[in-house]
């Protein structure tokens, strides 16, 4: 596949989901800052399967920036792994669109939903992984492949990245 890019969004900013049928949850703008500066060396994997990565913020495989709309990545998947063809495979043919995330609350503030379930705003957080999956529970997150002639560009900002944080002279 000439392609091995996959970018997209991984979270989404206010945009709530239920929660095991008890709560409404949503990331507030901003919730990423501080783990984006702090704590930047996430993980992309398949299906929260941490035996299956995919890419990494250290390696300069996994690159992230946080936008107004939420976490946008670009993730250059290496074609030669068992698990880089599935990723492209059922990405490529969008069996898998979406993603999900690991974390742990911060902070978070809770509403009151009236006549509808409460609702959670998660204002800050300890991000340590990102996952592409069929089913997320944030339906509005999003993954593809890039179009190939994008590939260069991906790979200038990843170098960069690593750059800014010292990981490439």
């Amino acid at each position: 596949m000439a392609d091995s890019v996959i970018s997209g969004y991984a979270i989404v900013y206010n945009s709530p989901t239920v929660i095991a049928g008890e709560w409404r949850e949503q990331l507030a703008p901003g919730s990423l800052t501080r783990t984006l500066k702090e704590s930047p060396d996430v993980v992309m994997i398949l299906s929260h399967d941490i035996g299956r990565v995919l890419g990494r913020v250290s390696a300069g495989t996994l690159a992230l920036r946080e936008d107004r709309v939420g976490l946008y990545f670009a993730l250059t998947v290496d074609p030669s792994t068992p698990e880089g063809q599935t990723a492209l495979g059922t990405v490529g043919r969008q069996d898998v669109k979406g993603c999900s995330f690991g974390f742990r609350v911060r902070a978070e503030e809770w509403k009151d939903g009236g006549d509808r379930l409460p609702l959670r705003t998660i204002t800050d957080l300890d991000l340590y992984e990102l996952t592409l999956t069929a089913l997320p529970a944030y339906e509005e997150t999003s993954a593809s492949l890039r179009a190939s002639s994008n590939n260069d560009a991906a790979v200038r900002r990843i170098r960069e990245a690593q750059r800014r944080r010292g990981i490439l002279k």
